[in-house]
């Protein structure tokens, strides 16, 4: 007797997710230079890093807000356009910081950038929106610029919430279809406070532990969450205490569901991609249980998962798959099965 052939399970964006859901990953680092000679060894360093990991370890932002001269605006975004479109670009994973949507030069900067390289220009970072309307009327912009040069893709474009009105509607921010990440500027939100959140709160430990500074990164991953975005965390201004950073690392990823990181300092990077990390343990765990729920169609599956006896269903399978995708984009080895079946070409 012989049966028809079956067809193999899907890959588990496939089976596991509804149309849309499975999202782009970004990089679990956003590594941030805006003089010329900072953001060319960034290009330099992505490149390298990249080559030895298969993949861009980190995003770089080069950055025309605090980079740029005042008065010299445009030379800087042409510059940050030759960098982008150059050789050293080697991974299509750089984008740019512009000016404040209120600025004088934002619709010429957002110009200049979009109509030089707006083809390999990874992402648009908007900083310092007073409101949701800010958000939406800075993609407005960016929009009709793109419409207006003919360029056929529209650059994703990301948010630093940074002042009490854009923490007061980031549910809003979030939910906007052309955001893609949101960022926390922990320094200005300090500084809106008028001093009433001492110094102490921007620091590496002290950030962790005021109350108002705490309450807006939960917030602010929370809602990120809820829209299916990428919540970035921010700075550790303490760049050669690599302990700190190492610490605030972790518990931006354990504590409080960051899935990506700002770095200053070239210092910061390895570690910030070390800490995203997830756990050996459950990497082993996840690629075993989507590998035997691949095997039986993704119906329920047994595992004995750290000495015990645990059932699995597609809400697990979801967790272990975010795993593994995290996994992957910093660096972590993989199982050879689980790398063969979900992260070639052909799976």
């Amino acid at each position: 007797m012989t049966f028809p052939h079956q067809p193999a399970a899907p890959h588990p964006k496939q089976a596991l997710f509804e149309a849309g859901e499975a999202l782009p990953t970004l990089p679990a680092c956003d590594h941030y230079s805006g003089v010329e000679t900072r953001m060319r060894k960034s290009l330099a360093l992505q490149a390298e890093l990249g080559e030895r990991f298969g993949s861009a370890v980190f995003d770089a932002t080069l950055d025309a807000e605090d980079g740029a001269p005042v008065g010299g605006e445009r030379e800087h975004a042409l510059l940050i356009a030759e960098l982008v479109n150059g050789a050293g670009n080697r991974w299509n994973r750089v984008g740019a910081r512009v000016h404040p949507i209120d600025h004088a030069v934002f619709d010429e900067e957002v110009h200049t950038l979009l109509s030089h390289c707006g083809d390999r220009l990874a992402y648009l970072m908007v900083p310092k929106p007073r409101h949701a309307q800010d958000v939406a009327e800075a993609c407005r912009r960016i929009d009709a610029i793109t419409a207006g040069i003919g360029l056929p893709r529209r650059v994703p474009v990301h948010v630093l919430i940074e002042t009490h009105g854009a923490l007061r509607d980031v549910w809003h921010i979030a939910a906007h279809p052309r955001v893609e990440s949101l960022s926390f500027g922990l320094m200005d939100f300090v500084s809106a406070h008028r001093g009433a959140i001492p110094a102490h709160g921007m620091s590496a430990e002290g950030q962790f532990r005021h109350p108002l500074v705490l309450r807006a990164k939960t917030e602010i991953s929370a809602a990120a969450h809820a829209a299916g975005k990428t919540p970035s965390h921010g700075v550790v201004t303490e760049f050669n205490d690599l302990d700190a950073l190492r610490a605030a690392a972790r518990k931006a990823a354990r504590e409080l569901g960051y899935t990506r990181m700002w770095s200053i300092h070239p210092n910061q990077i390895l570690p910030i991609v070390e800490a995203f990390a997830p756990d050996e343990q459950d990497v082993e765990d996840g690629a075993a249980i989507l590998l035997a729920a691949q095997a039986v169609g993704w119906g329920p599956v047994r595992h004995k998962t750290r000495g015990s006896d645990t059932l699995h269903d597609r809400a697990s399978y979801r967790y272990y798959w975010h795993v593994l995708e995290r996994a992957h984009r910093t660096g972590r080895a993989l199982p050879p099965a689980a790398l063969a079946a979900f992260f070639t070409e052909t799976s």
